[in-house]
């Protein structure tokens, strides 16, 4: 097998389930990269909350946050490119959140704002003060979303959770008819909602571009369905055993789940 670049994704594919690195995964992503293998994380998450990974993997190539909004160059703490969600639509969003009591994380530029303290900001928040202070993301609570959009740079998404996931399925359809955005299932109760035409696959393709070559080239690595572009455009999609398999059906290859030596021992047979 025939690849030159590693597009990795991060929970619930290169992540436990207590959100570690398995050392067995870093052990054979250095080799990976020492044989020659450019490593690119392509998450859904904010770029503030993937210090530690990024560090751990010493990597020197940008991140693809945000489920493909844009591209982040760790070493410059810059942009690279980007996609941001208007203002116009972001409001007309909030105001949608709040006619139908949604929660809604706004991922802005280098920080997490949210309204009311719910769940999935707790246990998020809650992994976030067990790390060094160099490396927490920030989390900060505003009165208004509505307010805050207008005085920051970027907006790059939105994370919407709710206990009653059918609720939140009808809220998802409502916004996709109504306000023409992207939204994508980035874990069992969580949506995202971004700009649309932004994906993993697009912005990885763009960025494989930049380096000389194609998407044949690749060996992407994911889970969930925000994965899913990604995974078709590789030239070897790989999905985790603990994907549903709705995901499985767009890969080339499933290996074991993401408790388990799984990418490891994939790299190993087919990489190394």
């Amino acid at each position: 097998m025939t690849s030159r670049v590693i597009a990795l994704d991060l929970d619930g594919t290169l992540l436990t389930p207590k959100k570690t690195l398995l050392p067995s995964s870093l052990e054979a992503l250095a080799r990976a990269k020492a044989a020659g293998h450019q490593l690119i994380i392509v998450t859904g998450r904010h770029h503030v909350a993937i210090h530690p990974f990024y560090q751990a993997l010493a990597l020197d190539t940008p991140a693809i946050c945000c489920n493909g909004t844009y591209l982040y160059d760790y070493r410059a703490k810059k942009v690279l490119s980007a996609d941001p969600l208007p203002v116009p639509q972001a409001q007309q969003l909030i105001t949608q959140l709040n006619e139908h009591d949604i929660h809604g994380l706004m991922y802005v530029d280098n920080a997490m704002l949210y309204e009311k303290p719910t769940g999935h900001v707790l246990r998020t928040n809650n992994w976030a003060q067990s790390l060094p202070p160099e490396q927490r993301p920030v989390f900060e609570q505003v009165a208004s979303l509505s307010s805050a959009a207008q005085e920051v740079e970027a907006i790059w998404k939105f994370a919407l959770t709710d206990e009653d996931t059918q609720k939140l399925k009808d809220f998802v359809h409502h916004i996709e008819q109504t306000l023409g955005l992207e939204c994508e299932w980035s874990w069992h109760d969580q949506v995202d909602i971004a700009r649309a035409g932004n994906s993993k696959g697009k912005r990885l393709a763009e960025w494989v571009a930049s380096q000389g070559l194609s998407m044949q080239d690749v060996v992407a690595f994911g889970d969930n369905y925000n994965d899913i572009s990604m995974l078709e455009a590789a030239g070897v999609g790989v999905a985790m055993g603990n994907a549903d398999d709705a995901v499985k059906a767009h890969a080339d290859v499933v290996i074991g789940d993401n408790t388990v030596d799984s990418i490891a021992s994939f790299i190993y047979k087919a990489l190394l």
